[in-house]
């Protein structure tokens, strides 16, 4: 079966860094990208980052670009976020996901992991 543990959340100040892991199994990163996903109290889902290792690409939502860098593991099938300059806009739960290959995008093919609640303080 398909599995997505995310990990790595917790409490930081404004400015501060987290990285945040994605351990997966039951697929191939031939067949799904991984992107990270991320709710906050009352808000809609957002996606911000999807890294998928056939299409060769990365890419980033605007409000964390320069901020946020995507990476991947492939041996150990893990995904990381590394988070820099954090700010209280990006508290959220964290999801990761295994999504579409080319357009990095939930699709009914989709599966979702379990979330890891980051809060940054003011």
């Amino acid at each position: 079966d398909v599995q997505l543990q995310a990990s790595g959340g917790g409490l930081v100040q404004t400015g501060g860094s987290l990285k945040l892991s994605c351990v997966t199994s039951g697929f191939s990163f031939d067949d799904f990208a991984v992107g990270w996903f991320r709710q906050a109290p009352g808000k809609d889902l957002e996606w911000v980052s999807c890294i998928s290792k056939r299409a060769g690409t990365t890419g980033y939502a605007d409000s964390v670009k320069g901020r946020f860098t995507i990476s991947s593991d492939n041996a150990e099938n893990t995904v990381y976020l590394q988070m820099n300059s954090l700010k209280p806009e990006d508290t959220a739960v964290y999801y990761c996901a295994a999504v579409d290959h080319l357009a990095c995008s939930l699709d009914a093919r989709s599966f979702w992991g379990q979330g890891t609640q980051v809060t940054v303080s003011s």
